[in-house]
């Protein structure tokens, strides 16, 4: 019957459960095990907030480094996907992926022979101008960058493929460039995607820790962020290593609360014919003559 809920097969149940169980004790335990006693202490420790301000900061400008070069990527991986064969798609696609799947250490370790003073990059940078990246907080930004890329060029990617051509060919019809066709029909058209990357992209910058460590190190005030905090507290002092975690974690549901609903909706939701075409004919109109 038309829209009656699909239930899963009994069975199921019990495997189910154990998954969800799975993922929400073990925060269950964190919260109960949290020195609330303590906690206004320990989160007003200097030391602290140089850490979340550091961490908040540079995750703020790997988001948007992703967001400046992880969009072209995924409009130009997407036009790849189009050519036949598609087998440099596939490889650009995997060379994409490769980050989500490698462990961190070892990213951090692939970054600090590429940028280290040594470096493939990193040698003649420093010849030129006396520069060294690694161990500095633009070395926090670059390995947030690296690990958080995949995510948002991922979700623009697929946004883009499953975004309706004809609003671009309706466009392209009535004289649009390919440059104001991209800026004015493409981009509005993937912005819940592009959003909902930025902010996925964004948590997942904000709880890097090996890549960050291999290649920043762990100076206070300066490559110290939260996740390499709760670690090293973790050493001396488990108390306010809990309470650096629960900091952590409450930034990570506000992140999720902030995709709820509308982006995540909006990622797969398409217009009509009728009303893509309008859109099309609404901006580009005014615009004459081909590329």
């Amino acid at each position: 019957m038309s829209g009656e809920i699909r239930r899963p097969p009994g069975v199921l149940t019990p495997f189910a459960a154990v998954a969800l169980a799975l993922l929400v004790l073990p925060l269950v335990a964190l919260v109960l095990r949290v020195p609330w006693s303590d906690l206004p202490a320990v989160v007003a420790q200097p030391a602290v907030g140089e850490a979340l301000w550091l961490s908040l900061s540079c995750a703020i400008l790997a988001t948007v480094a992703c967001l400046v070069i992880g969009v072209p990527l995924a409009w130009w991986l997407a036009s790849l996907a189009q050519v036949p064969g598609q087998r440099l798609y596939r490889v650009v696609r995997v060379l994409v992926l490769v980050p989500l799947v490698l462990p961190p250490v070892v990213g951090g370790l692939a970054l600090l022979l590429l940028f280290g003073r040594s470096g493939l990059l990193g040698a003649p940078i420093a010849q030129l101008t006396g520069f060294s990246l690694p161990f500095t907080s633009a070395a926090v930004v670059v390995a947030q960058t690296f690990v958080a890329l995949p995510f948002l060029v991922i979700a623009v990617e697929g946004a883009l493929l499953g975004a309706d051509r004809r609003v671009e060919d309706a466009a392209a019809t009535l004289g649009a460039t390919r440059w104001f066709t991209f800026a004015h029909v493409t981009l509005p058209m993937v912005a819940p995607a592009i959003g909902a990357g930025a902010v996925l992209a964004f948590a997942r910058a904000l709880g890097e820790f090996g890549a960050t460590i291999t290649l920043a190190g762990s100076l206070p005030g300066v490559t110290r962020t939260m996740p390499i905090s709760t670690y090293l507290a973790m050493q001396s002092d488990p108390d306010a290593a809990i309470a650096l975690a629960l900091l952590l974690l409450v930034v990570s549901v506000l992140v999720l609360f902030a995709l709820r609903g509308r982006w995540i909706g909006g990622v797969t939701a398409t217009a009509p014919r009728a009303q893509a075409e309008a859109e099309a004919e609404a901006v580009a109109g005014g615009r004459g003559g081909p590329e």
